[in-house]
């Protein structure tokens, strides 16, 4: 099984098989916050999966059959059924698959956070209660946490100094168990945004 540390597929790879039974295949890219969202929505409703990921600058031939448009995420099931879109891609996993589920069953809640994760930008500092959905983690958490997540990683820490709110939800975040797995390697997302700005042949380790 490919993992988050496995060297990305590029132009003039093979494609890969069919999806096993009993798995779900995500196409990613280590270091997306999109592909992270579909990661951490698989990681917190323990579904089995594979991950593959792309070089999203050298991307191999194959791919575009999987997702026209060339981005990830990209589900795909062993019906050869493929599912593109972060927030699509994560809404299809809570419906298809048992278990927690991380959107309200009620349609007004789930309508409600829906317009919270599209507004999120205006509105971090004006919740009232610790996760964006409640008073526990839920689907929209794992929408917005990939892109606060990176604040460390781009120094911008300072950026929630005075948001008390914020911050402990941030804290909260790290303490879930689907979050705290897939936590971003600083020192290894700093080498990859380095080779990037490079633009180093070396980046394709990294899935650029």
């Amino acid at each position: 099984m490919s993992g988050l540390s496995a060297r990305s597929l590029a132009k003039g790879s093979a494609p890969p098989g069919p999806v096993p039974e009993g798995l779900i295949r995500v196409y990613s890219m280590r270091f997306c916050p999109f592909a992270k969202r579909t990661l951490l929505v698989l990681k917190a409703k323990g579904i089995r999966h594979e991950v593959i990921n792309i070089n999203l600058k050298n991307k191999p031939e194959w791919f575009f059959k999987k997702n026209p448009s060339g981005v990830v995420p990209v589900l795909e099931n062993s019906k050869g059924q493929l599912i593109c879109e972060s927030a699509i891609t994560c809404e299809y996993l809570d419906e298809a698959y048992p278990g927690k589920k991380l959107l309200p069953e009620d349609p007004y809640e789930k309508a409600c956070q829906k317009m919270v994760f599209e507004l999120f930008s205006k509105v971090l500092t004006n919740k009232k209660t610790t996760f964006f959905g409640g008073n526990s983690l839920s689907m929209i958490d794992y929408l917005i946490w990939p892109w606060l997540e990176r604040l460390e990683v781009l120094e911008l820490n300072e950026c929630v100094d005075h948001a008390p709110k914020l911050k402990l939800w941030m804290a909260a975040m790290r303490k879930d168990p689907a979050v705290s797995a897939l936590l971003i390697d600083v020192k290894a997302h700093k080498g990859f945004i380095d080779l990037y700005l490079q633009n180093s042949p070396e980046a394709c380790d990294y899935g650029l």
